[in-house]
């Protein structure tokens, strides 16, 4: 008994140690130009992925230095048919084999009380080689179990992979887990057995990241409205469990404009944070954990 009540304490005197002592730290800035306002970043295979919303939904692709990104000459477009499709692309789900998304958060009036969210399964590698969506949209599906837009992130919860998604409003807001499977065959997220798990979390938030070493989902956000950062890392089996976020630790960091995106690069220590301006936009960050 004594040995049990040690590791809890222990273990507890952990935890309290991981909440107080994570921290994230700007290393370098600079501008990246041609995207309209950046609206997020995606990182796989040594390759840095950022997506705007330019005369038309775009993604560029980059080569991470150790502070520099060097753009490859690669561009890529959210069209179909010459149409700008994805115009306002926030988010991409990838991981491994599973199927790809892309979410589309439009406003539809200037008070951004009514938004239109909708998810787009693509053929990743297609789009790759044609630079464009033309023969690469499998499935459009609306997201009307949303409160206020979509941005779809892989997370792994009990061994299994979900896509995950969340709310920009200042009220109501929620993190869904999706069933990937199921969500890449339906017309809209409120049919049966798209919706696997929910729970409250705090408003603004632009973007997800999913750490899979740490089993830590960070809601990218805004301290207001479109405005000053804010990075929330969550506990995410606690969160589920709860029904509302578990926060282990939030990070207001003191940047006056629109926090958009975030994702680590090699490791879970450095990392591109991205804006919507138009002038120092990217970021290079580092975490301590």
């Amino acid at each position: 008994m004594k040995l049990i009540v040690a590791v809890v304490i222990l273990s507890g005197g952990l935890l309290s140690f991981f909440r107080a002592n994570v921290g994230v730290k700007i290393q370098h800035s600079l501008t990246v130009d041609s995207l309209g306002a950046c609206q997020g970043a995606h990182y796989e295979q040594g390759k840095l992925y950022l997506y705007g919303d330019r005369e038309t939904g775009m993604m560029r692709e980059y080569i991470p230095g150790t502070d520099s990104l060097l753009y490859t000459g690669r561009e890529y477009a959210f069209t179909e048919n010459g149409k700008d499709v994805i115009n306002h692309p926030t988010g991409i789900a990838r991981h491994g084999a599973l199927p790809v998304f892309i979410g589309n958060s439009i406003r539809l009036n200037k008070d951004g009380t009514a938004w239109k969210a909708v998810i787009y399964c693509i053929n990743w590698e297609g789009f790759l080689q044609t630079h464009t969506l033309d023969g690469n949209i499998k499935k459009v599906i609306d997201d009307d179990a949303c409160i206020q837009g979509t941005r779809p992130e892989y997370v792994e919860y009990n061994g299994q992979w979900y896509v995950a998604t969340a709310d920009y409003g200042n009220h109501g807001n929620e993190v869904r887990l999706y069933h990937p499977g199921r969500l890449q065959n339906v017309s809209n997220t409120k049919e049966d057995g798209v919706l696997f798990k929910k729970f409250s979390c705090g408003p603004w938030v632009q973007n997800l990241h999913w750490i899979p070493e740490k089993k830590v989902l960070v809601l990218i956000q805004n301290q207001v409205e479109g405005r000053k950062w804010r990075f929330t890392f969550v506990n995410l089996e606690t969160s589920i469990a709860a029904g509302k976020a578990d926060i282990i630790k939030e990070i207001d960091i003191d940047k006056p404009d629109e926090l958009e995106g975030f994702t680590f690069l090699n490791s879970s220590q450095t990392g591109i944070a991205v804006t919507s301006s138009a002038k120092n936009n990217a970021h290079f960050i580092n975490v301590n954990w």
